[in-house]
């Protein structure tokens, strides 16, 4: 994992979706005002509740969006990995944090203050068309994640799960495609709204088929059109 000090905070910025468009000297602007942080595993980058005085880029590891009920069951709203942010529309409320957000492993996360993105939009108004370019983004994937849930079955979110970076146009008969859960078991059932048994259960009914083979984290796909088919039934 990078550490503080080989980062190269403007040039890490300028291959973002959401900043590469900007000029050296602003990039170094935004860059001083960042701050990145070192998480051990399990450790919060913020609660339900702090106020929000930025947003965040995963620069490595991973960190969980996260809502908890009032009874503690947990659910997983969004898993962010390197190169993507988080928190940017709330940011602009003026709200504190409405979720959680926690890392799954040892992470870097590099911190922008709502001050220097507000003085670059006054600067710039191309900024923020940028910024809202990529809520949107967020927004789209959430919606459809959304519907997922209430439309699809449990066995249809998994297998879509599965598929989701498979290009069916793409694939070879006979060719296996190998899936490495980035997190827990339970980790990932919760992200589908999901029990961890119920996901468990269709792994293991999907294995017995014979279109899935499991070895821990590494799921592959023996048979990438016939998995895609039960997707449809």
């Amino acid at each position: 994992m990078q550490t503080h000090t080989e980062l190269d905070v403007p040039a890490y910025l300028s291959v973002l979706p959401l900043f590469h468009e900007m000029r050296p000297a602003e990039l170094e602007r935004i860059a001083e005002s960042a701050a990145l942080k070192r998480f051990v595993r399990g450790e919060e980058v913020f609660r339900v509740g702090e106020p929000c005085e930025g947003f965040h880029v995963v620069v490595a590891g991973q960190v969980k969006l996260y809502a908890l009920s009032h009874s503690g069951h947990e659910k997983v709203i969004e898993l962010i990995s390197p190169g993507n942010s988080f928190a940017e529309a709330l940011m602009f409320t003026g709200k504190p944090y409405i979720v959680n957000a926690q890392t799954l492993s040892d992470s870097l996360v590099l911190t922008v203050k709502k001050q220097a993105v507000m003085a670059e939009i006054e600067r710039d108004p191309r900024f923020s068309l940028r910024m809202l370019a990529g809520i949107s983004r967020r927004l789209h994937g959430l919606v459809q994640d959304v519907e997922a849930s209430a439309l699809h079955s449990g066995i249809q979110r998994v297998i879509g799960y599965l598929l989701r970076d498979q290009s069916l146009e793409d694939v070879v008969p006979g060719q296996v495609a190998t899936v490495q859960l980035p997190v827990s078991k339970a980790t990932i059932a919760s992200l589908l709204s999901l029990t961890p048994e119920y996901f468990s259960r269709v792994l293991r009914e999907l294995e017995d088929g014979g279109l899935i083979a499991m070895d821990r984290r590494d799921i592959r796909i023996l048979d990438v059109q016939g998995l895609s088919r039960y997707h449809l039934q």
